[in-house]
């Protein structure tokens, strides 16, 4: 099947903010070949470099796109090798995320339990570098596949060539636009190592009454955790957390656990990192609202559409947020989701 190019294409079922904003061209890709075949068209196409869009789930738009939008809908999965102990599954770049953590239980295959009901899909998994309850996608990476949307050739990414980082990885520095992934191998295990030493974790699993917990227990506990945290974007918009959890030098978080007594923070290396939660809570900010643009109410790092909220009116009220938080913390908060738009914060 060929890529499906869309003019005109209305976006707002294509990001989970549920922002109403109209791509000028979208191209829908279904296979490595038809990115191929986008490639070669993205030559005559006017706009700059593309948007990779996948699930929508980590996306602010702030008007209406010029640039083209890919919207990448590559799926399958399989296990690629298993030798008893060690097992390598792959996952096509469109494959839903949580369905995919919870096939890889059933398969027997141990590691991304903690990941369990993170919105977004398997190709977008290793670009932002997930993470929740102190795992990371990275510690069970294997490799990916991308293709080059300037020239068409592919190439195949260790987790080296990733870079990976906090929320962060090669492809969202400066030449990383210029991939698009088409499949991901994460290296799983027969033998669990769990990590549930996660204080609301192992809560969760206590309140479940499981003593003994294996990977689905976790999967589950991890999932209870975050549906009730968390607001459905199915019923409320919003792109999960917001903003990064800052890194900073351990000179100043000392400083400001010391002003700021509660603080949360956690060695991170050399440094220390901060809750931007708490942060943006002690602003005050938590149930904030303008018009339809708000704060969630029960999670101070999740912004919401209430309903007819547009990007425009979400990024003026994030950028009220970062310049509070700057002001009483002297902490720069960085947003998570891509912002794309007219505009940027």
């Amino acid at each position: 099947m060929a890529a499906v190019r869309v003019a005109g294409a209305p976006l707002s079922a294509l990001n989970t903010f549920g922002i109403a904003a109209t791509a000028r061209v979208l191209w829908r890709v279904e296979s490595a070949a038809d990115v191929t075949q986008v490639v070669r068209a993205l030559r005559d196409e006017p706009g700059g470099a593309p948007l990779v869009l996948g699930g929508g789930s980590n996306l602010l738009l702030t008007g209406d796109l010029e640039r083209p939008v890919l919207q990448v809908a590559i799926r399958g999965r399989r296990v690629v090798s298993d030798d008893g102990e060690s097992v390598v599954v792959e996952a096509g770049a469109g494959e839903p995320w949580d369905p995919l953590v919870r096939w890889t239980l059933a398969q027997g295959a141990a590691g991304l339990e903690n990941l369990a009901l993170i919105p977004g899909t398997a190709g977008a998994a290793p670009i932002q570098n997930i993470g929740a309850y102190g795992v990371e996608q990275r510690d069970s990476f294997d490799s990916l596949d991308a293709v080059d949307l300037v020239d068409g050739t592919a190439r195949r990414f260790d987790a080296a060539d990733c870079a990976f980082g906090y929320r962060d990885s090669v492809f969202k520095g400066p030449d990383g636009g210029r991939w698009l992934v088409v499949a991901v191998r994460w290296r799983l295990s027969r033998t669990p190592r769990l990590a549930i030493d996660y204080g609301e974790l192992r809560d969760e699993l206590a309140r479940a009454g499981v003593a003994a917990p294996g990977p689905v227990d976790v999967a589950d506990a991890v999932s209870a955790i975050r549906r009730r945290k968390l607001p459905d974007p199915a019923t409320l918009g919003n792109a999960g957390s917001f903003f990064k959890n800052p890194v900073v030098p351990a000179a100043l978080a000392d400083a400001l656990r010391a002003r700021e007594p509660g603080l949360p923070a956690w060695q991170a290396g050399e440094r220390v990192k901060l809750s931007a939660a708490w942060m943006i809570d002690r602003c005050g900010w938590k149930g904030h609202r303008d018009g339809d643009a708000g704060v969630h109410a029960a999670h101070a790092l999740v912004l919401v559409n209430h309903g007819a909220a547009t990007g425009a009116q979400l990024l003026a009220l994030a950028r009220r947020i970062r310049d509070s938080v700057r002001a009483r913390f002297g902490v720069e908060l960085e947003p998570e989701p891509v912002i794309a738009g007219p505009a940027t914060l």
